[in-house]
């Protein structure tokens, strides 16, 4: 072999030069940093979404407690206790079954109902949403 063709050779083993590499990190960092805010607001809206399905269900629940039982429940336990759900969710914010705020009044749902109770739930979380509002109203 050529002495020409030898130092080719020993370039070619040398693998990639600082700035190719720098060039692909500058890549990949760029990509990153568009990538990220993306996939934290995709799983933002997926835990929003989660929230207002709970929230939804629980709130159908209590109404369903309250005609079959003519009576309104007295702590979320009891939908549970009486075979509404099998457990309470887990608030997607606090990721926790202890923190949904229920609200009572005094309020009837109908006129057979013998007992005010639970109305409505609330999450609660102190955070606000990405609309702005806290999701403890919601």
């Amino acid at each position: 072999m050529t002495q020409q063709a030898n130092m080719t050779r020993r370039r070619l083993q040398r693998g990639f030069t600082l700035i190719e590499l720098m060039v692909v990190i500058s890549i990949i960092v760029i990509l990153l940093a568009l990538a990220i805010p993306n996939y934290s607001q995709s799983i933002l809206h997926a835990k929003e979404t989660a929230l207002r399905d709970d929230l939804y269900t629980m709130r159908s629940v209590i109404d369903q407690y309250t005609l079959d039982k003519q009576k309104a429940p007295q702590s979320l336990q009891d939908i549970v206790d009486a075979g509404y759900l099998k457990q309470l969710p887990k608030d997607p914010f606090t990721n926790s079954r202890d923190t949904w705020v229920p609200v009572t009044d005094d309020s009837l749902m109908s006129p057979d109902q013998s007992a005010p109770g639970i109305m409505d739930v609330h999450s609660g979380s102190d955070q606000n949403s990405s609309e702005g509002t806290a999701y403890n109203t919601w």
